[in-house]
């Protein structure tokens, strides 16, 4: 516990009507609370059973989360504001929802410019003070099963730009060896490009071989793709290239998981 508040006094718990503080703010709702989260606690200003201001340190371990809600709940809070603060509030927000606590997500940007804070006040309590006055207004957050798909949207984005570095990395070992795939098909990753890699790593060394495996709608033809696949084969720049082609292929699997994933949710959500 850091102490205690007495901002506002002890009010009436079952009146709604608005309250004047002792420094000009009207009061619309004292069951409130303000939460300021840290990576590692986070500092809760809110009404005891008294109806005093009281602000308390909880970790942020879902224990910590659940404890937190429990005395939320003994001093009767109604709506609790959480800042955005980078990923942090995401598991304290979901804790103290499941616990039946509404929760109100705030950024904290247009609350610096809102004149009236005191030096010694901290953000918690000054977040707990606007929120009982009805000027903070919440973030946009989607329904709960389109924020399930867009986590997995994102998640499936990074492994996309991950594959994409892998495919920079092939490409390298290819200019060691003198092997321009990057010219000879307009696309490394399409069709052409990957069974020629392939073909590579499985041993084929004959550029007039690779240049067979090109797609009919390809513009250069054989004999021009041939002439830019002779390469002089070092043997470390083939083990970079055969190992960089698993991490492409690895990545690739998990890429088509996310994908069947997304998909079997958007089934689930669109109407018959």
């Amino acid at each position: 516990m850091l102490g205690e508040r007495g901002w506002m006094g002890k009010h009436d718990d079952s009146s709604k009507a608005a309250i004047a503080g002792e420094d000009g703010f009207e009061i619309t709702n004292p069951q409130v609370a303000g939460i300021d989260v840290g990576s590692r606690a986070m500092y809760v200003c809110a009404p005891d059973r008294g109806g005093r201001l009281e602000v308390r340190e909880f970790a942020t371990t879902t224990a910590g989360i659940r404890a937190c809600a429990g005395w939320l709940k003994q001093g009767q809070v109604e709506s609790a504001a959480v800042e955005s603060t980078g990923v942090y509030w995401i598991p304290v927000m979901e804790v103290l929802e499941e616990e039946g606590i509404q929760v109100l997500l705030v950024d904290t940007r247009p609350m610096s410019r809102v004149p009236g804070r005191k030096t010694d006040v901290s953000d918690s309590q000054w977040i707990q003070k606007l929120h009982s006055c009805g000027l903070l207004q919440g973030c946009f957050r989607p329904a709960e099963a389109v924020v399930e798909i867009r986590s997995l949207v994102r998640q499936k984005g990074v492994l996309v730009a991950e594959q994409a570095d892998w495919v920079r990395r092939l490409q390298k070992c290819l200019d060691q060896m003198n092997v321009r795939v990057h010219q000879a098909v307009s696309d490394t990753q399409g069709v052409t490009g990957m069974a020629i890699i392939r073909a590579i790593v499985a041993g084929e060394r004959d550029p007039v071989r690779l240049a067979e495996l090109r797609d009919p709608n390809c513009k250069k033809s054989k004999a021009q793709i041939a002439a830019l696949l002779e390469g002089h084969w070092r043997a470390d720049h083939l083990f970079n290239l055969a190992e960089g082609l698993k991490m492409y292929a690895a990545i690739g699997e998990r890429i088509s998981a996310y994908q069947r994933e997304i998909e079997r949710r958007m089934r689930q959500q669109t109407p018959k």
